[in-house]
């Protein structure tokens, strides 16, 4: 329930973005009442790709380190603000551009295919990016037969049974979807027997391959809307919620663990935002070399059909 407090944070937020021309993008994980204020949510690609078409001048995203970079790459002429500097991605930080030239070495005939979960530092040293929803098509689109995929070894399994081609995995993963376990679906399915069961790649091999459903997060959102299914096993972030119950009222979501929670992501607040809109502090930046060649990898994704 969103109290007086919040309501009037929320109030002041918008008045803000009026006076600053500034457009608030909130990830599908933000906290319920940072979602109410945002102009876009979505996915963490997708929505630097929605601020990139606006004629905002301010960006204020609310969502981790790594997705605020991207904003800043496709969007250079903006300013970026992260509203809890701290706010990083764990499975992001698990992949440095030392590592990644050592790796390139041991496999010199291998495309270097990075997650959108990545730094720009990383994003710059790949040939190609991807996202959950299209990784598919980015590695079939690459003429060499070995991919070194970074930074989630879970999503690199998933792709490996997906594809002919050789998956050099890299060691890195999610603690949020590592959480789930084969006994939290079990358990959901002996509650809800006609739930489907949709879930994130991020998760472990074994609980993908008790899904009905394997996709991202906006994907996740589509297939609850496509199914004849009245009731679905999540297996995601528990912020989806809140989009999933907006878009699709009329049907039931079960999150199976209580574990499923970035604390990340949740670390951003309404209070955080305000604050941030107040003083268009944190500042995002790359640096310009940096920026072109991560450009260059993201492009290349966005030009596979």
């Amino acid at each position: 329930m969103v109290t007086t407090d919040i309501k009037k944070i929320q109030q002041e937020i918008h008045r803000l973005k009026e006076e600053k021309n500034a457009i608030i993008l909130g990830h599908y994980y933000q906290r319920p009442e940072i979602q109410e204020v945002a102009d876009f949510v979505g996915d963490s690609f997708g929505l630097s790709q929605q601020a990139q078409q606006t004629d905002a001048d301010v960006i204020v995203f609310c969502g981790v380190h790594f997705m605020a970079e991207s904003a800043k790459i496709l969007s250079p002429d903006k300013k970026v603000i992260l509203p809890e500097p701290e706010a990083g991605c764990p499975m992001a930080d698990m992949a440095n551009v030392e590592q990644l030239k050592e790796m390139k070495k041991k496999h010199p005939k291998a495309a270097v295919v990075a997650y959108v979960n990545t730094t720009a530092a990383v994003k710059a040293h790949a040939d190609i990016c991807c996202t959950s929803a299209n990784v598919l098509k980015v590695v079939q689109s690459l003429p060499q037969q070995e991919i070194i995929y970074l930074p989630d070894k879970n999503m690199g399994d998933y792709l490996s049974n997906q594809t002919d081609k050789t998956i050099i995995r890299w060691p890195g993963y999610c603690y949020t979807h590592n959480w789930l376990t084969i006994e939290d679906v079990e358990n959901a399915k002996a509650e809800c027997p006609d739930a489907k069961v949709v879930v994130h790649p991020e998760c472990a091999d074994e609980i993908v391959k008790m899904a009905d459903k394997v996709t991202g997060t906006s994907g996740i959102i589509k297939y609850a809307g496509e199914s004849d299914a009245k009731t679905f096993i999540v297996g995601t972030e528990q912020g989806l919620e809140t989009a999933l119950k907006k878009e699709h009222p009329e049907k039931n979501f079960v999150f199976p663990s209580k574990k499923l929670i970035c604390a990340q992501m949740k670390a951003n607040t309404i209070e955080k935002v305000h604050e941030s809109l107040n003083t268009l502090t944190p500042e995002i930046h790359v640096p310009e070399e940096i920026r072109v060649a991560a450009k260059k990898s993201l492009d290349k994704m966005l030009q596979v059909k």
